[in-house]
């Protein structure tokens, strides 16, 4: 079981909140299963995915962890790694792809090290794979996050950009972060008739 569903269960909710079905979401339901049953029963977690992508799906369909309410952080290490910890000590598992054992799964290694491009993959052979291996591809340690990093930060003082007007955190300093370059329109001051 990956969560509530079965592997077929969980492979039709990746592909209707994925679009569609990504094997690096579902490796990541198993990934969110291995950390969830390894903490102590009823306690509060929080959750760490260490790459933007897939990872954090799995994390929010499986758990109550998402971007929005700050429970889950998304870093962008490039790490196929995620940890589910206790809110309080934070005390949690660390569930990685154990990529030294993915000789005895050829397409999941030929997926996961980019070794065919991707319109080359055999996805049939792949998902057949995750569905064989399924906890065997993983490894878990216990880990312990750094008191720094349990706290949630609020947005604190909210404050009103002198450039374009839009309201923002006043700790990200005297302009918004768009109006200082660091966002992806190529006219943020177009878009305010500024």
């Amino acid at each position: 079981m990956i969560g509530s569903w079965t592997h077929d269960e969980f492979v039709e909710e990746v592909r209707k909140f994925h679009c569609h079905v990504a094997p690096g979401v579902i490796i990541g339901g198993y990934m969110v299963e291995m950390a969830r049953r390894a903490l102590p029963q009823g306690i509060l977690f929080d959750a760490v995915a260490e790459t933007v992508q897939c990872l954090p799906d799995a994390v929010q369909l499986l758990t109550p962890c998402t971007v929005g309410n700050g429970w889950l952080r998304v870093y962008h290490f490039g790490i196929y790694a995620l940890t589910l910890y206790d809110k309080t000590n934070g005390e949690g598992i660390r569930v990685r792809l154990d990529a030294g054992n993915l000789d005895r799964w050829p397409n999941v290694r030929g997926w996961f090290f980019k070794e065919k491009p991707k319109r080359e993959q055999d996805s049939e052979a792949l998902h057949r794979e995750i569905r064989e291996a399924g906890f065997d591809l993983l490894q878990a340690a216990p880990v312990r996050i750094r008191p720094d990093a349990l706290r949630h930060k609020g947005k604190g003082q909210v404050i009103r950009c002198p450039r374009c007007g839009e309201w923002f955190p006043a700790e990200l300093g005297p302009v918004c972060r768009p109006c200082q370059g660091a966002g992806p329109y190529a006219d943020w001051a177009g878009l305010h008739g500024m």
